[in-house]
Formats: C-alpha cells, sequence, structure tokens
C-alpha cells in the first residue's frame, strides 16, 4: 500500500496503518538519528520522532512524501537534544571505543589486515562526521547515505535548496580532505 493511504488511513486513527509506516521508515529515521546523535540516543529520538508523528498525523497533509516528514520531524528532535546537550552537558564516556561506531558485519575470509584497515575506516569516518557542522553532517547522511533529493533535504532541514547544495559540497570536501589517507 502507498505511502499517501497509510497516511490517510493513519490520519483516520488506523493504527495498524501507522505501524506499517514505522516499520517502512523507522530503519532510515534510525539511521539519520545515529549518525546525527550516536548509537546511545539513536533509539530514544527514533521512539521521540515515531511518538511525534503519531500525534501529529491528522494535521498531515501530503504537501511532502511521508518519508520527508518523518526526517523533518526527526531533524527537529535533533535540534532540541542538541540544545539540551548544550544547557545540559554530560561527562565524557571513558570507554576504549567510540560508541558512536556500529560493528561492520565481517566476512570470514576478511584478513585482520583488512579488518584493521576496515576498522580503522569505520572510526576515522565517524570522527570526520562528528566534527563537520550539524547542517552539513545532515546533509552528507540524508543525502549520500539515505539517497533523499535537495528538495527532500531542503524540507528536513528547514532551509534553501541552494543551502543545501552548500552544506553538502563543504561536507563532502572536508570529509575528502579527512579521509584522504584512505584513497
Amino acid at each position: 500500500m502507498p505511502d499517501d493511504e497509510l497516511a490517510r488511513r493513519a490520519r483516520l486513527g488506523d493504527k495498524q496503518a501507522f505501524v506499517t509506516i514505522v516499520e517502512r521508515h523507522g530503519p532510515v529515521v534510525f539511521r539519520y538519528a545515529r549518525r546525527m546523535v550516536g548509537a546511545d540516543d539513536a533509539p530514544d529520538l527514533t521512539q521521540e520522532t515515531f511518538a511525534t508523528a503519531w500525534v501529529a498525523i491528522p494535521g498531515f497533509r501530503g504537501d511532502s512524501a511521508v518519508r520527508t516528514w518523518l526526517l523533518g520531524i526527526a531533524s527537529n528532535h535533533v535540534r532540541h537534544h542538541r540544545r539540551s546537550l548544550a544547557r545540559h552537558p554530560v561527562a565524557a564516556w571513558d570507554g576504549d571505543e567510540d560508541e558512536r561506531t556500529t560493528p561492520v558485519s565481517r566476512t570470514p575470509e576478511a584478513s585482520p589486515e583488512c579488518q584493521a584497515v576496515d576498522d580503522a575506516f569505520r572510526t576515522a569516518l565517524e570522527s570526520a562526521l562528528a566534527d563537520l557542522p550539524p547542517l552539513q553532517r545532515a546533509c552528507w547522511v540524508l543525502r549520500d547515505v539515505e539517497g533523499l533529493g535537495y528538495a527532500e533535504i531542503a524540507d528536513v532541514e528547514h532551509t534553501s535548496v541552494a543551502a543545501v547544495r552548500g552544506a553538502l559540497h563543504r561536507a563532502r570536501t572536508s570529509l575528502a580532505r579527512r579521509l584522504e589517507p584512505w584513497r
């Protein structure tokens, strides 16, 4: 069933239609949240996004795609999360490994050297992404990871297409510079 029909049914109170929306778009929202706030906070932010969407679905007019609308809600929660952290900083985690990274599935035939290079590259990429300004990181994740178009990203981030293009260009330039050793 198409998203617009699911949204129409959910607006009328059909919980199963909304569950289908969550199942269909949950992974995209979670990946976006994980890249924007880290692995620890991504599940909560994803849950908050869908809780907000359930409350707001009666007002969803269908001016944008359901995915774009949900990512816009997630983007708002990311901004709120960042403001909250700025007001109430937390102590850094003292663990040995960066919690923002997620393990890459390994193939049994991969050599230890290849695995080490993969781990180093993933760590460098996660570090480089974390250092990007939020708009640049969001534009890169939404375009190069999730495959959204410029107009959709502009809707999600509440900015212009020109701003998205500029932020994406700066993000790619910065990432290329930081990841030069892996070329």
